[in-house]
């Protein structure tokens, strides 16, 4: 009964779904272990703070595990923990804009503790690691001058890989106005990086 193989060819997300509203818990830890990489690194990319993105990662869960029952299976569980982790990480730039915390600089540490943790132990030569982690922050800060209504449409369309259609149906907007969102971001991206690299 337990699901082994867990990730790719596991058991299918329907039935772990239903387990894990019966009240088996490993089967929602199943569910965790499939997607806790994409929400944190969607998390990281929107707070674009560590710590914040663990507890963002976090919140996530524990108010998806606690909703479980609400959550109607006429769209994807990932689509679903993707709204929910957009609006603990929209509550936590409120929360930070608030109190006037700035954790701009901290989203790139010198031991470049900001990269997805599964790449931290690549090891390219001096030159390419100065090079990518420059252009790294030069991206990151560019995209987190976006106003946020573009910066999470571009974070989920061009970061995470979502379609227009579940990029819509996590944020609750029609398919027009991601479109429309997505071109305008990518626009101030390209009006961004253009005069960055005019500077340098």
């Amino acid at each position: 009964m337990a699901s082994v193989n867990t990730r790719g060819t596991g058991k299918a997300e329907a039935a772990l779904l239903a387990e894990a509203r019966a009240g088996k818990y490993e089967a929602f830890e199943e569910l965790v272990n499939r997607y806790e990489r994409k929400i944190y690194r969607l998390a990281l990319n929107l707070t674009g703070n560590p710590e914040d993105a663990e507890d963002v990662l976090q919140e996530t869960f524990l108010k998806a595990f606690e909703h479980l029952p609400e959550f109607r299976e006429d769209s994807r569980f990932y689509t679903w923990i993707v709204r929910i982790a957009i609006n603990e990480g929209l509550m936590k730039l409120r929360r930070r804009r608030a109190s006037k915390e700035v954790a701009a600089e901290d989203a790139t540490g010198d031991d470049g503790e900001v990269l997805p943790r599964e790449f931290s132990d690549w090891r390219p030569n001096p030159e390419q690691i100065y090079a990518r982690k420059e252009l790294q922050e030069i991206l990151q800060n560019a995209a987190r001058a976006l106003p946020v209504t573009f910066r999470t449409v571009f974070i989920l369309r061009d970061i995470e890989g979502l379609s227009t259609e579940a990029t819509a149906e996590a944020l609750g907007l029609s398919s027009g106005a991601v479109k429309a969102r997505l071109f305008r971001a990518r626009l101030r991206l390209r009006e961004e990086l253009s005069q960055v690299f005019k500077r340098g």
